[in-house]
């Protein structure tokens, strides 16, 4: 009887939580310039400290905040890429997959 109620509670708190949005949890960390992925990407958090001679298609201007996989709001200080799941890029980093915004 008591596993039932346990259970009443808990399904209660889960739609609770749904219903509250995804603002109401944690923000998704930032991607680390040493993860793999960024790594081999050659993410940068600061997109002027992106290494010019091994990525020869970085240009002045390019940045997280006008690529066309950042999901962040304009004005965002960071937002998520689908390139580095569950994670967030700076809106001034930088990485090889770069896509000039539309």
């Amino acid at each position: 009887m008591n596993s039932r109620r346990h259970f009443i509670r808990c399904l209660s708190l889960s739609g609770a939580a749904m219903l509250a949005g995804p603002e109401a949890f944690a923000q998704a960390p930032m991607v680390d310039e040493k993860d793999p992925t960024a790594a081999a990407l050659g993410y940068v958090s600061d997109a002027s400290k992106a290494d010019k001679a091994k990525y020869k298609t970085w240009a002045a201007g390019q940045a997280c905040n006008n690529c066309q996989l950042f999901q962040g709001k304009p004005g965002d200080a960071s937002g998520p890429c689908p390139l580095y799941a569950g994670k967030q890029v700076s809106s001034k980093g930088w990485c090889s997959a770069y896509a000039k915004k539309a």
